[in-house]
């Protein structure tokens, strides 16, 4: 009998032993389960939160709930069935240059920096993803300037109505914080209109208002949230 008590005793210690050994590590697998038991469900470990880059599409974990609901569906479905969505496009690509050539004017395309055949064909390309995912187009509106202005018209999305407020702002910089505002203005009043509203205009007129730069045929679509403050919903580099 002297026996039995010592190797109980020993057993009670090792399991004192164990049990601080799981409170240093954290976690301690359960007495009812061994790894030799193959009925045994193994631990599903926790997600961990991540950072979600600038324009990337937000997963629902990530979001306040009422939003969580929306990006459950991709950026073309939200675009197709909700409500204040707005496209800013960089016109398409151009002959090699940066601005435009000394003197040049509005009115006539031959003193502007304009489209390559490259860029014809983007632009193109662009107005057909638009068509085959059938995105309502409510507005399409373009900067004065011509590599724009055929931006938009190849586009094929509807008629095209030219906008001064989108004109580049690059070498007129005084400009920009009227031209800036008026563009923040029409995106907030496109709140709870149905169909997309798309914006041809340029480099750093997109990168004012939504704090990002796209390529040359890259947009930036952006909306009004619950809070109604501005906001990137989606970032499109290459279509």
């Amino acid at each position: 009998m002297p026996e039995i008590v010592e190797i109980r005793s020993v057993r009670q210690f090792s399991l004192l032993i164990v049990s601080a050994v799981c409170l240093v590590v954290g976690s301690c697998m359960p007495q009812n389960v061994t790894p030799n038991n193959p009925s045994s469900s193994p631990v599903t470990p926790q997600p961990t939160a991540s950072v979600r880059p600038l324009g990337s599409p937000a997963s629902p974990e990530t979001l306040a709930p009422d939003v969580a609901q929306a990006t459950e569906a991709d950026i073309w479905t939200q675009m197709q069935q909700g409500t204040g969505y707005v496209v800013l496009l960089r016109h398409a690509q151009t002959v090699a240059g940066t601005g435009d050539p000394p003197g040049f004017q509005l009115e006539d395309c031959a003193t502007q920096r304009n489209l390559s055949e490259a860029g014809r064909e983007q632009a193109a390309r662009i107005g057909q993803v638009f068509r085959d995912r059938n995105i309502p187009i409510h507005q399409i509106l373009s900067s004065q300037y011509c590599r724009c202005l055929d931006t938009a018209r190849l586009l094929n999305l509807g008629e095209v109505e030219p906008s001064p407020m989108l004109n580049s702002t690059f070498t007129n910089r005084a400009s920009e914080a009227e031209q800036t505002a008026q563009v923040r203005q029409r995106i907030l009043d496109h709140q709870n209109t149905p169909g997309v509203i798309v914006m041809v205009s340029h480099f750093v007129n997109i990168g004012d208002i939504s704090g990002i730069n796209p390529p040359s045929g890259g947009a930036v679509i952006m909306r009004t949230n619950q809070q109604g403050e501005l906001e990137v919903a989606e970032q499109i580099r290459d279509w």
